[in-house]
């Protein structure tokens, strides 16, 4: 009863005048371009959900009843392979879609790497606005083919020979994505673990642990509690480039 009460209250809670044009993700999500009136429509199919640490938000090859815009927390985007192993394909920060996709079933699974805020739109009611919507139906194509550019990376990163350059690439995409979503610290936030990173960079977790342990002995990063700190973000950009 108490898990209802908390949904209908978040619901409630978002529903509120302007919930929408309150939110901090909107200017930086594919609700950025929609007018009031179509805002309003969009906020009035919209059913949020909070998920805690781990929890599921989508699994791959079950049937995508919703999409989902993230306004709070990071998202682990991943795919199981053949022998049990697991493949990271991305993280998902305020302001990504999740369910971009033409087909009928998740092609990823999807869980929150820290507790999570997401608009929850159902599938069909959503195509349907989109379908409406040819404006919006731009924006959702930039928004793919910003998906298409941030895999392309990954299969530029995974082709690297050097430790140091996966992790130093990793590193300098993570805070160009941050900044995006209007993230500004000192720190860099590394709430996933260090197999999480592993599995995305297509390492062992030894040789992330060891990689970063280098950096920081070279003074290019100072690990902190839940991050690090770039002191030398033009040399960890080198090595990025390389």
């Amino acid at each position: 009863m108490s898990e209802v009460l908390t949904r209908a209250a978040d619901v409630c809670a978002h529903h509120r005048p302007n919930g929408c044009t309150r939110c901090k993700a909107r200017l930086i999500s594919v609700c950025s371009v929609l007018n009031p009136s179509d805002l309003s429509e969009l906020e009035a199919m919209n059913r949020p959900r909070k998920f805690g640490v781990r929890e599921n938000i989508a699994t791959e090859n079950e049937t995508a009843e919703n999409v989902f815009s993230i306004t709070e927390g990071m998202v682990r985007i991943y795919r199981m392979l053949p022998g049990g192993r697991r493949h990271i394909l991305g993280f998902g920060l305020p302001g990504d879609f999740l369910g971009l996709s033409l087909l009928s079933i998740f092609d990823f699974s999807a869980d929150a790497v820290t507790d999570v805020s997401v608009c929850q739109f159902p599938r069909k009611v959503f195509a349907s606005f989109v379908d409406r919507k040819p404006y919006f139906l731009k924006r959702l194509h930039e928004f793919s083919n910003n998906e298409l550019r941030l895999a392309q990376h990954q299969i530029v990163m995974l082709g690297r020979k050097s430790a140091d350059e996966r992790v130093s690439a990793f590193i300098i995409m993570l805070r160009d994505r941050t900044r995006g979503a209007g993230y500004s610290s000192a720190t860099l936030p590394l709430p996933m673990n260090r197999q999480d990173i592993a599995d995305y960079l297509g390492l062992t977790i030894e040789t992330v642990s060891r990689t970063l342990t280098r950096l920081a002995k070279e003074k290019l990063i100072l690990i902190v509690p839940g991050g690090v700190r770039l002191l030398r973000a033009d040399r960890l950009e080198e090595f990025a480039a390389a």
